[in-house]
């Protein structure tokens, strides 16, 4: 607990400083390129585009019925999941390796090592800003628009930035001490795209699995929001038990990465 209240106290005094870097990182990330920023953009509509082709013309996809007698193209229904999940991949894909791959940085400079998981994720943070207008702009078009219900995005934001930063803590780490820990997980994430609501329905799984998949927590947030942009519900008053859930969930995977990254932090600068 005490190293819970140390980890998240060093996010608030350095707050400046993980926006300023984070803004850094994201523009030297890309100054080479010649539409330089704009890949950030580029690629996961790509991706998407490429998922709707497969999934959704290929296939034949019908429409998805998000609440019973409501139902809606398979594009927006993917879109609407398929945005959180690019922030989530990769702010927990660069999350997790943010410390070992800035190892030389730290020990020339003063701040605490915690903030750098923060750093990469608020980087990947503005990206996702931009996709969520993009994708707002393409509702509104598209006759889905925009109603009380999606106030609750910025609750589904936050819970998603609180997620992957309990989770990164824990895996910088790791990946600091082993460095495979990095590569597995960028296996098992590629694995659990197809093992969240994001391309498919959990409802065409039968009891007790469906339930038992609902475990993943980004059930919950990818849900929300699209609760948040077919303005169906409020997804988290309404599933407040799932609500508890995420959140407990959330309270042990931070409790357990700030109890492991201040008990070895001190140890990183060993494993240049």
């Amino acid at each position: 607990m005490k190293s819970a209240f140390l980890v998240i106290k060093e996010q608030i005094e350095h707050f400046y400083l993980i926006r300023r870097l984070s803004v850094y990182e994201l523009k030297s990330k890309n100054k080479s390129n010649y539409l330089g920023m704009a890949w950030e953009i580029i690629n996961p509509v790509i991706q998407i585009m490429i998922y709707w082709f497969v999934f959704g013309s290929i296939r034949q996809r019908a429409d998805i019925e998000v609440v019973p007698g409501f139902e809606v193209p398979f594009i927006h229904w993917l879109l609407g999941g398929f945005v959180l999940w690019t922030f989530f991949y990769q702010s927990t894909i660069q999350g997790s390796k943010s410390i070992y791959t800035r190892l030389r940085m730290l020990s020339r400079m003063n701040f605490p090592m915690s903030v750098i998981p923060n750093i990469a994720i608020f980087s990947q943070f503005y990206t996702h800003l931009v996709l969520l207008g993009v994708t707002f702009i393409i509702f509104q078009i598209s006759g889905y628009y925009v109603s009380v219900y999606f106030l609750q995005i910025i609750y589904f934001v936050f819970a998603t930035f609180c997620l992957v930063f309990a989770i990164s803590l824990i895996t910088s780490t790791l990946s600091t001490i082993i460095r495979d820990v990095h590569m597995f997980l960028n296996a098992t994430l590629r694995m659990l795209l197809y093992l969240s609501p994001v391309l498919w329905q959990l409802t065409i799984l039968d009891e007790p699995l469906s339930t038992i998949m609902k475990v993943n927590p980004l059930y919950y947030i990818i849900e929300g929001y699209r609760a948040a942009f077919f303005g169906t519900e409020w997804y988290f008053i309404n599933h407040w038990q799932y609500s508890l859930y995420f959140w407990g969930l959330v309270v042990v995977l931070l409790l357990l990465g700030s109890k492991i990254h201040v008990k070895f932090r001190r140890h990183f600068i060993d494993y240049l």
